[in-house]
């Protein structure tokens, strides 16, 4: 049978401000996250000195997903991102619904991120718990407060964040290596493979985040370069500084791990016992406003998209086009952030529960994205290919997730019932 590809509009003319160390420190922040707080004390309590399998694995099969994201983010750039890439494939209910997922389902991610730079910085501070919530909420209001004077500013100061949390990661392996030890690397598989199979659903986490780049990418100077370069830059050091540090977690701690669920205060106390809290308090805050300051402008960009293609109202539309701020969109992505972690914070729920539907919507998108890009992208080309294992791949992870998809396909109700009341109104 052979392939309809859909024809897509050739994308616009941009002329955005962004070049590629920005762009590449905006990447680097998107996907080195939170997870380098806790994922390696986690993997070797899953996969012993196993885990370090489960990171290049995990490294490997996340380079088609970022290679077809960056496939499409250069030949469309747009704010709308994902959903623009599924408007042009799929039609407007589906890039409806998917714009949904990503702005109130993965934006339940948010007061997980306030919440973990909380409680580091508490920690390292020593201060009572109950400035978790003060702090988590501080971080929230100042990355928005950030994003008001727009991009350029934002991606500026994202620069020297990336560039300070390299410097202090490569200082903290430094730091531990020369205690790392050959005896900790067995038994290499003290879990079997199923303790590697588990490492690696816990470090697909660690390598997430790098659609959030899509939503920007016409803010790009010469998009299709830039983001190919910003996506090659921003794999090979996340990927180089999970690998590090999953070797030396191992190597000195052994297939029993870390002393506890934070690795990076057990590696600095090795040799930096008296800086020790203050490194993971500093690491703590530069995560926590790095991967809010990536995704507050892609949440608002994405929500000036829907306003523009009426998909939310056309008010939130202004600001959306390269070099602007969308400052009326950034109004409701601030409700939205905030309204969550009010409802997290007050209530103290668990951050399980934030965490899944944060990882379901993220999936479902990963998904239709794919789909989407099978239908885009010249076939037999290399971001077709791509696209292809791809969807082979976000297809087994969204079974795996199957029994938190909730939130996701409520949303996709949504998403049809506003198409369903449209067509009504448009006839009667």
């Amino acid at each position: 049978m052979t392939q309809t590809r859909v024809e897509a509009p050739p994308a616009p003319e941009v002329h955005g401000r962004i070049g590629l160390p920005t762009a590449s420190a905006l990447y680097i922040a998107a996907v080195l996250g939170t997870g380098i707080l806790v994922l390696p004390g986690l993997g070797v309590d899953a996969a012993g000195p196993a885990s370090i399998l489960a990171v290049v694995l995990v490294l490997v099969l996340s380079i088609p997903l970022a290679g077809t994201f960056a496939a499409l983010a250069g030949r469309y750039p747009d704010g709308g991102g994902v959903a623009t890439f599924v408007r042009l494939a799929l039609g407007d209910t589906a890039a409806r619904a998917t714009g949904y997922w990503f702005l109130f389902g993965v934006g339940f991610g948010a007061p997980v991120v306030a919440a973990l730079g909380g409680e580091y910085l508490t920690a390292a501070l020593g201060l009572d718990r109950a400035w978790v919530a003060v702090i988590g909420m501080g971080f929230l209001a100042a990355s928005l407060l950030l994003n008001l004077f727009g991009l350029r500013v934002s991606g500026s100061v994202q620069l020297g964040l990336s560039a300070l949390l390299v410097v202090v990661v490569v200082g903290v392996i430094a730091s531990a290596a020369p205690a790392v030890e050959q005896s900790n690397f067995t038994p290499f598989l003290p879990s079997g493979w199923a303790g590697v199979a588990l490492a690696i659903s816990l470090f697909v986490w660690a390598f997430a985040g790098g659609e959030a780049i899509t939503h920007i990418a016409h803010e790009f100077r010469n998009p299709r370069r830039t983001i190919v370069w910003a996506t090659v830059i921003g794999i090979a050091v996340v990927g180089l500084a999970y690998l590090a540090l999953q070797v030396v977690t191992v190597g000195v701690f052994g297939a029993s791990g870390a002393r506890s669920q934070a690795p990076l205060i057990d590696l600095v106390a090795i040799n930096w016992p008296g800086f020790g809290p203050v490194v993971v308090g500093g690491i703590a805050t530069i995560i926590a406003l790095g991967v809010l300051n990536v995704y507050v402008p892609a949440f608002a960009n994405l929500t000036a998209s829907l306003g523009r293609d009426r998909h939310l109202p056309r008010w939130l539309a202004k600001g959306g086009e390269a070099g602007a701020v969308p400052r009326r969109a950034l109004s409701l992505v601030a409700v939205i952030m905030l309204g969550y972690a009010t409802v997290f914070f007050v209530f103290g729920l668990e951050m399980q529960t934030f965490i899944l539907i944060h990882t379901a919507s993220m999936v479902s998108l990963y998904f239709i994205g794919m789909v989407a890009a099978v239908r885009l992208l010249e076939r037999f080309s290399a971001g077709w290919w791509m696209a292809v294992i791809s969807v082979v791949l976000t297809g087994v992870l969204l079974v795996l997730a199957w029994d938190h998809l909730l939130v996701p396909a409520l949303l996709a109700l949504v998403a049809i019932a506003v198409t369903v009341i449209r067509r009504f109104r448009s006839r009667v």
